[in-house]
């Protein structure tokens, strides 16, 4: 029987804009609703976790889990430029001290990727403005809600503009053929429509209509980043850090990063160390202040000679056609141990499918890659399942079911599945093997 200490945080997360709901003031809310939107849906009423929130924590408390990751939304503390709305941190307010009733730990993300309509009218993830925008942002926060969050993650898969730039990349690149590349869902760590190019013309006009700007100049944190951008994004959460430390230096901070498992057959070395580089290491001299790094993997890419191996037939695929390895984690964790000694909090992992007993046996496989990775020394100290709920996975809509409790959109009623209650009793007892 492997066990977790009882100080070991496990749980499950969430984010803001998927499963709150009437996020109206966001630029996703914008990118949803305009004529021709990339996304499959819009998130509407998403499952009502704005509502409902004590109903989904109790039901995560009542398993033995003790851990809750969430997002605090930008866009609804600050909807205008400058103009912080006090019932809203108020709201937030209730969500952190329900936690602590309920001896649940909360870790905050002050970023998930959707941001006020007003920061993309600015300039967005690509102006340097947005550095003072989101250290105005996360001091008013902080100064409000500090004393009740003791982990605070700045922002959610920093990288994440760096990999959809490469994705970008090869769906445009024709290799001399006229014919570009053919770009897998699986291909990245999100919910991304890859089938959109022929769709992308009067989709961006319409975007730039919502938003009154040239659509060339919206940059969403979504966007193919430049290396102006790059360094944007972590300058902000250098500045965020210093906030937090200088109003309460009790609160533990760190940054969330997705992170595949590389793996290299013969000739593919080379590849993965790219990878390695692009996706992690150069970001380290960012974090050198951080307390913990958030780990976030779903999965692992194979590079042969020619780059990255598409899985064959006969491989099994999640519902998101990510390859079925819950291994993966634990490889990540070892990569990242190397180059970093300090805690490491497993912010997201997990899949989507229609079958929980999948569910289950991918959470056993990964927690003993954690188990196994701890035994080894490496600090892991946290677990948290990617995601409590069934929810809005951003241009894919409502399809995916990445949660340990399903959501009956019709009436929100909720409907926990058998891997709440594996995940609770890992906690409560440890695995089996």
């Amino acid at each position: 029987m492997k066990k977790f200490n009882n100080d070991f945080m496990m749980g499950a997360a969430t984010a803001a804009h998927q499963v709150e709901g009437n996020n109206i003031y966001s630029d996703f809310w914008t990118m949803e609703q305009v004529p021709h939107s990339m996304y499959k849906e819009p998130s509407l009423e998403a499952v009502d976790h704005y509502n409902k929130f004590k109903e989904d924590i109790q039901l995560l408390v009542d398993v033995g889990l003790n851990t809750y990751r969430f997002s605090i939304e930008w866009a609804r503390i600050e909807p205008t430029k400058g103009d912080f709305d006090k019932k809203e941190i108020e709201h937030y307010r209730e969500v952190l001290e329900f936690c602590h009733q309920k001896n649940v730990t909360p870790i905050v993300t002050l970023h998930h990727f959707s941001s006020p309509k007003w920061l993309i009218i600015e300039g967005g993830w690509e102006s340097e403005s947005t550095i003072n925008y989101f250290e105005n942002y996360s001091r008013y926060v902080v100064s409000e809600l500090g004393d009740l969050i003791p982990y605070i993650c700045t922002i959610n898969e920093a990288n994440m503009g760096k990999q959809i730039a490469k994705i970008i990349k090869r769906m445009t690149d024709t290799n001399g053929t006229n014919q570009t590349q053919k770009v897998d869902s699986g291909d990245i760590q999100v919910g991304l429509n890859v089938d959109m190019k022929e769709k992308m013309e009067n989709y961006y006009r319409a975007l730039g209509e919502a938003f009154g700007m040239d659509p060339r100049n919206i940059q969403t944190f979504h966007n193919p980043r430049t290396d102006n951008g790059e360094r944007i994004i972590m300058e902000c959460h250098e500045k965020a850090r210093s906030v937090i430390k200088e109003i309460n230096p009790a609160i533990k901070v760190g940054i969330t990063f997705s992170l595949y498992d590389h793996q290299a057959l013969h000739g593919g070395e080379a590849f993965v160390e790219q990878e390695q580089h692009e996706d992690f290491l150069n970001y380290l001299p960012y974090l050198q202040e951080d307390d913990f790094l958030g780990v976030q993997n779903y999965s692992r890419k194979i590079h042969g000679p020619e780059g990255v191996i598409k899985p064959d037939e006969g491989t099994r695929l999640t519902k998101m056609g990510y390859e079925y390895y819950p291994e993966a984690l634990g490889n990540v964790i070892r990569f990242v141990s190397k180059h970093w000694d300090k805690p490491i909090i497993v912010t997201e992992n997990g899949l989507s499918t229609d079958h929980d007993e999948e569910r289950v046996e991918f959470i056993e496989r990964a927690l003993t890659g954690v188990h196994q990775c701890m035994d080894e020394g490496i600090d892991v100290i946290g677990y948290t399942y990617w995601s409590l709920l069934d929810n809005f996975e951003w241009q894919l809509g409502y399809d995916q079911t990445f949660g340990l409790i399903a959501v009956d959109r019709t009436t929100q009623t909720r409907h926990p599945k058998e891997s709440l209650s594996f995940l609770g009793n890992v906690k409560k007892s440890g695995l089996n093997r």
